[in-house]
This record gives structure tokens, sequence and C-alpha cells, in this order.
């Protein structure tokens, strides 16, 4: 008697799967990008908000499109992406090397809870006069706002990431005579690098908030003073086009980070996506 082997499961790709959920949502994203600009045309042109309070969005783009073709416009922008970027970069090394130090040593964490807990809800911009008394007008007062608030969101997520170590591969590292480096290399450090991760994620969006508020209330060079420059001008027209610039960078660094998130994290379960069988 023959016995039929049923067939194999046919498994679709999981690339293939999510590739049509995520152009449905491209797709809408980008409905709901044209509705907003032709609802903000047409509030001015209706009468319902005066041009010179809410210029239509042609009159943006148009400006935009002019300023795009100058060179102080992209000079704004690369002075504002230096410092954020810059301004991350040191929250993050110290706010890793800091949080890590500490995480790891129960007893001196114990001691500097408290100072931690009085720094930490302190705003960033409630340090505007500091940094202008230090500083001045330079690139120094976008850096210590920017570090001093990236660095707050970085260090509470390296805390929770070395707390939340699996303590049975903690112990089998141990069992192994692993060394000290050797547990955080390879047991300490994985587990905490998606907590390190989302914290670089929510430090970026807030330093590149206090990048163009420091220009916009300092004066420091970049986009905020450009737009500062702009407010005092007759062309309302350049301020939203230089605020709608900030917008975009705001979503193409939010793109970014999460792109490399992902990518930094690939082989993680939160990331990876299990085939089914």
């Amino acid at each position: 008697m023959r016995t039929e082997v049923p067939p194999a499961p046919v498994v679709a790709p999981v690339a293939a799967a999510g590739a049509p959920r995520r152009h449905r949502n491209a797709l809408r994203g980008a409905a709901g990008v044209l509705i907003a600009l032709a609802v903000w045309e047409l509030v001015p042109r209706v009468g319902l908000v005066r041009s010179a309070d809410l210029p239509p969005v042609s009159s943006v783009l148009r400006v935009l499109a002019r300023e795009a073709g100058t060179g102080a416009y992209w000079t704004a922008i690369g002075q504002t992406v230096y410092a954020w970027l810059l301004g991350l970069a040191l929250a993050a090394g110290a706010a890793i090397t800091l949080g890590f130090a500490l995480a790891l040593v129960p007893r001196v964490r114990a001691f500097t809870t408290s100072t931690v807990e009085f720094l930490r809800p302190i705003p960033s911009v409630a340090l505007i006069p500091l940094a202008v008394l230090v500083y001045g007008t330079g690139l120094g007062s976008s850096l210590l706002l920017v570090v001093y608030a990236a660095f707050w969101q970085i260090y509470v997520q390296v805390l929770a990431g070395v707390a939340d170590i699996d303590p049975v591969a903690d112990e089998t590292a141990r069992s192994y005579r692993f060394s000290r480096w050797g547990r955080i290399r390879h047991v300490v450090w994985p587990s905490a690098l998606p907590f390190v991760l989302t914290g670089v994620r929510l430090g970026a969006a807030v330093a590149l908030i206090l990048a163009v508020t420091a220009e916009l209330v300092i004066g420091a060079p970049g986009l905020g003073l450009a737009i500062a420059v702009a407010r005092s001008g007759t062309e309302p027209a350049l301020v939203y086009a230089l605020v709608l610039t900030t917008g975009v960078l705001g979503v193409l660094v939010n793109v970014g980070v999460r792109a490399g998130e992902r990518r930094l994290l690939r082989w993680h379960a939160s990331v990876r996506r299990e085939v089914p069988v």
C-alpha cells in the first residue's frame, strides 16, 4: 500500500508579504500630506486666514525653491545639522560610558541616584542664560543645550538595558569563567543595545529641537537664526519656508535613525521577522 506524502507547505517570503502593506502605508501617508497641503492652500485663498498671517503653500514652496538656490540656505542647514550631530555624538558617548560604568557598580549607582533625579527634570531651555553667559552666541551654546537634553534620554535607557540582562545568560557566562570584559561584550552589551538605540532615537529628536531652539533664541548660527531674521522682515512666506525646512529635516532624521536602528538590530527578535513553518 502506497502512502502519499502530503506536499510541503508553501511559505511566502516575509519581504513579499510585508511589501504590499508597506506600499499601502506609504500611499496613505502621501495622500495625507497632499490633503494637508491642499487645505493649507485653500484656507488663505478663501479668506479664512489672512495671507499675511498664513501664505498659501504655493507661495511658500516658490520661496523655498528660490532659497534652495542660494548658498546661505544650505549653509544654515549645514550649521544646524553639525550642531545636532556633534551634540548627539557627545551625549551618546557620555551617556553610554557613564551609564554602563554606574549600572555595573550598584553601590556607586545608589550614591548617584538622588543627583540624577535632581538634574534630569531640569528643562534644557532653563540653561539658556547659563549657555549665553559661558559661551555667548557661538556653537558652544547650542552644544550645551543639545548635549544636556539628549544625554538623559540615552542615559536612562542604558540603565534600563543593563538592568534587563537575562540572569540565566549572565550566570552561564560566569560558569564558563568569562572575564568581566567578556561578560560585558557578549552578555551585557547585546542585551542593552536595543535600549541604547531607543535612547539614541529619542535623543536625536530632542537634540534637533534644542539645536533649532538655541539658534532661534540665542542667535547661534543655523536655521533657527535664519527664521529669526526672516521673522523681522516683510516676507512671511520665507518664515514658513524655513519652518517647513526644519520639519523636513526632522523627518529625515527620524527616518535615518530608524533605518540605522533596524540595521543594527536585524538579529534581534523585535526586528527580525520569523518565517512561519
